[in-house]
């Protein structure tokens, strides 16, 4: 008879939660069809709407600028793809460097904050040129002249100094005594690191982490500058010869199209993360 009751109260508050659920999205979607109603009214009889129109919303600029920009894009995805994982590599090695504790590693530990400090200071575009330009001057032996590489190597340099703090906090936020205990099992330094610390502190930043990633796509058109046709400069060559700026518009909801998704992604894995917590 209790059980009854209670399984009578859970479902009466299920339903309740529910009602809640379809009301709150229900007001959600009126008010947001409600302002962006505004906006276009407001956007749309504005004096100079219709010159706005002309050179930002060309229909035919936009399908003739399409294919180009596409293909360009493809270039973005292609570093963005090839940068992740390197700076993955750099910024857990750098992370792991930084949190040894003997003596003897100080000259790396010191060298892992040199270059956090470093290349989190100089600005992405400035390293981007740095390197682009400044490693093939040098002339070494062996040393990458291809701009898309040289590209990569900058945008791994400049996001795993921050990858690697984020790193660092989620191995400082694993509490001591999980260490403590795993050292008193017999597990040496490494394995702890291993098995006990890093599994944890990889789940807890997770979201940070995507959040670089997100920002990182959109970064990808800064090799544009260092003469890589992507995009961007894509779109920048058919506005130098139309004088009509809505190939720019193109590559703009192209790299939207590519970070929505991954936004959302990262909401998700941090409403979940907050939830696991809260229970």
């Amino acid at each position: 008879m209790v059980s009854y009751v209670k399984s009578e109260r859970q479902a009466e508050r299920e339903k309740i939660r529910k009602s809640r659920t379809l009301r709150s999205a229900s007001t959600a979607t009126i008010s947001t069809i409600i302002f962006l109603v505004l906006v276009v009214y407001v956007v749309t009889n504005a004096p100079g709407w219709q010159r706005v129109e002309e050179t930002f919303f060309s229909w035919e600029n936009f399908t003739k600028a399409l294919p180009d920009v596409a293909e360009g894009f493809l270039i973005n995805i292609k570093i963005f793809m090839i940068a992740e994982p390197l700076i993955l590599i750099v910024g857990l090695l750098v992370a792991l460097v930084r949190g040894l504790k003997s003596p003897v590693f100080f000259p790396l530990r010191a060298l892992a904050i040199a270059y956090t400090d470093l290349f989190r200071g100089v600005p992405t575009l400035l390293l981007v040129l740095l390197i682009g330009f400044g490693l093939p001057a040098l002339n070494l032996q062996g040393a990458p002249n291809d701009p898309v590489t040289l590209g990569i190597i900058a945008l791994t340099l400049s996001y795993g100094a921050y990858v690697a703090e984020v790193f660092r906090s989620g191995i400082e936020s694993v509490h001591p005594s999980q260490v403590a205990a795993a050292r008193s099992l017999g597990l040496p330094y490494g394995k702890t690191m291993r098995f006990v610390v890093l599994p944890q502190a990889v789940r807890r930043v997770i979201p940070p982490l995507l959040n670089d990633f997100v920002a990182l796509q959109k970064e990808t058109s800064l090799v544009a500058t260092i003469g890589v046709i992507e995009a961007v400069r894509q779109a920048q060559i058919h506005v130098a010869k139309t004088f009509n700026y809505t190939p720019y518009l193109v590559a703009a909801l192209l790299f939207v199209l590519l970070t929505i998704p991954m936004a959302r992604f990262t909401d998700y894995l941090a409403a979940r993360s907050q939830r696991r917590r809260g229970a």
